[in-house]
């Protein structure tokens, strides 16, 4: 038997979603332009109007916005609504100092929870159940946003937030967790260590619903394995409200986007060009109820396919594949935005020249990030011991950056293998997004 939270909306028919989408979308686009000069200087800019904007139909008019556009505009100049409406930022890991900041008026969050309600609902999520929230709190959207579902629905949460695996395991069997909500790489890690100390037989665990980061069928299957439970998929970012903006429903071949709240496109990343259903390219999504901070054709740079296809669990939302790749040089590593040019900064603030190689591998089911730099001739020259002295200041900068740990390897001057073209600064060796079946 299938679950919905609001069956109403998840199973509407195509035409009352394209009439809600209509409606929303036009109306965003009036407060948009009235109320942020940054929008309206854009729009003017491509030589667009609201009058211009009459349906769907009409999207493709609009400017695209991106991560830059986001960062320009910080902290309030995307802001749709008077900051004494706003009761709550979200943001994202910064590069260079300049973070990306959401802001969320408490219809926002309302709205925010109850996607979050939809696919707890979808993973079996009742009001009886135990959900245990081991995303990160705070200004990372991961814990509020699943906290904040799991109350719509009306289940027992605990807000664990993440790390202190110990007593992660003692509330799990203490208190009878059934869904877990946390990064994979995190999930596999809490399954090995119940396998460890033999406690797997006094945890009730039936879900899981994991994101933040790219994971692929194999570790599914492994985390399903060592966990006993079924691992669903969630898909979200800061910019459009955090976890929830699409999910996984029963089925697993692919995410539902809520499109009662958010449109979805596929362009040609290069060209800009909209594709059709089916093909290939980069995700686009507009927000049409987010009052705060509503973005119109934000690009995800995420690289995936979308689909209509009719789902056997009666959900009628379109659905997007996993993310197969990026437009960018952006990685996900833990969970956490890492861009090279933030490495760059760090290394050369700190007198490195800008040779370097970023080696993302994944070890038991954990990300690992190595960073080697080039030393100069001078460096190169020094001591054993000041070498090690270097990179561990090097490992306490780089985590102040990014938020995470790094291992530093300083080697010797040209060194790393130079390239005509573009340099290749990133070797990721964790095959995340090989998909059976993608175009």
């Amino acid at each position: 038997m299938q679950n919905y939270y609001q069956p109403e909306i998840e199973c509407a028919s195509q035409e009352q979603i394209r009439a809600w989408q209509d409606e929303r979308l036009v109306k965003t686009v009036r407060r948009v332009y009235q109320n942020v000069p940054y929008y309206r200087n854009l729009m003017e800019k491509k030589g667009v109007t609201p009058d211009d904007i009459q349906s769907v139909d009409d999207l493709h008019k609009l400017p695209f916005l991106t991560k830059d556009d986001l960062r320009d505009a910080y902290p309030y100049g995307l802001m749709a609504a008077p900051l004494h409406d706003c009761v709550r930022i979200q943001s994202t890991s910064g590069t260079t100092g300049r973070r990306v900041v959401a802001f969320y008026t408490q219809n926002d969050i309302d709205l925010w929870d109850e996607c979050c309600a939809r696919a707890i609902v979808a993973a079996g999520g009742t009001k009886d159940d135990v959900v245990h929230v081991c995303y990160g709190y705070g200004l990372f959207t991961g814990g509020p946003g699943l906290n904040g579902g799991s109350h719509k629905v009306g289940s027992l949460t605990l807000p664990m937030s993440s790390g202190n695996t110990e007593r992660q395991i003692q509330f799990m069997c203490d208190l009878g967790s059934t869904i877990l909500c946390c990064t994979p790489s995190y999930a596999a890690y809490l399954g090995e260590s119940i396998q460890e100390r033999g406690l797997k037989d006094q945890i009730k665990l039936k879900a899981g619903i994991f994101g933040a980061e790219a994971w692929s069928e194999e570790m599914r299957r492994d985390i399903e394995e060592k966990l006993g439970i079924k691992a669903y998929d969630i898909y979200g970012l800061t910019e459009i409200s955090g976890p929830g903006v699409s999910f996984e429903c029963s089925e697993q071949t692919g995410m539902h986007i809520n499109e009662d709240h958010f449109i979805a496109e596929i362009i040609d990343p290069i060209t800009g060009e909209v594709l059709p259903e089916g093909e290939k390219g980069e995700l686009v999504f507009t927000s049409i109820t987010k009052e705060a901070f509503p973005l119109l054709r934000y690009r995800t740079r995420d690289i995936c396919v979308l689909t209509r296809e009719k789902c056997s669990c009666g959900r009628t939302f379109v659905k997007m594949s996993k993310p197969m790749g990026r437009s960018d040089d952006m990685l996900i590593v833990k969970g956490v935005n890492v861009f090279p040019s933030q490495i760059e900064t760090v290394l050369l603030n700190k007198g490195y020249p800008a040779n370097y190689q970023i080696i993302v591998s994944r070890e038991n089911n954990s990300d690992r990030l190595e960073v080697q730099v080039e030393m100069t001739p001078e460096m190169f020259s020094d001591a054993l011991s000041e070498v090690s002295a270097r990179e561990k200041e090097l490992i306490e900068a780089l985590k102040a950056m990014l938020g995470i740990y790094a291992v530093v390897k300083l080697v010797a001057p040209k060194s790393i293998a130079r390239s005509e073209g573009k340099a290749v600064r990133i070797i990721d060796k964790r095959k995340l997004y090989e998909s059976k079946g993608a175009k």
